[in-house]
């Protein structure tokens, strides 16, 4: 596997601006900016990043309950990244895996320990060296009536 994207970048850092565009076409000359774009429509690098480690998180953990037995129904991620200026210059300080997933007959520790191992071994995640913090629930859908769901599980664990 070779995934592939290109970008073409006019102007300096500030006020620059650029178009970003995927092998596959799902992103066909996307406006991309810098990190103070205010109100331009578009993405930029931190953002792209954050989409990429919320859907290849989202398929590792799918595939960590699959090995524990267990089936997904739904799998929500939403990564948020941290970047901060520092003297060696703008740095991903700071990465938020919020994930909460419904999966029919998982109990808490055995979706904490698939969550965990996702975690650990999703790719986007192995990548990036930032401080990785995640929040994981496990909504369970109660019984008798018309479908509910709670949350059962609130675990944060920092790497």
């Amino acid at each position: 596997m070779k995934p592939s994207a290109s970008a073409t970048w006019v102007g300096g850092r500030r006020g620059g601006r650029g178009l970003v565009t995927t092998g596959s076409g799902a992103l066909p000359q996307s406006k991309y900016f810098g990190t103070s774009a205010g109100e331009a429509k578009g993405t930029n690098p931190y953002e792209l990043i954050a989409a990429a480690h919320a859907a290849c998180f989202s398929m590792t953990l799918a595939n960590e309950l699959v090995r524990a037995g267990f089936t997904p129904q739904r799998i929500a991620t939403t990564v948020t990244v941290t970047v901060e200026s520092l003297p060696a210059g703008w740095t991903i300080t700071g990465i938020q895996l919020d994930v909460l997933a419904e999966a029919p007959r998982a109990k808490q520790g055995d979706f904490i320990r698939a969550a965990v191992r996702a975690k650990t071994n999703c790719t986007i995640s192995r990548l990036l060296k930032a401080n990785l913090s995640m929040s994981a629930k496990l909504q369970i859908a109660e019984t008798g009536g018309p479908r509910k769901l709670r949350p059962s599980i609130n675990s944060l664990e920092r790497v």
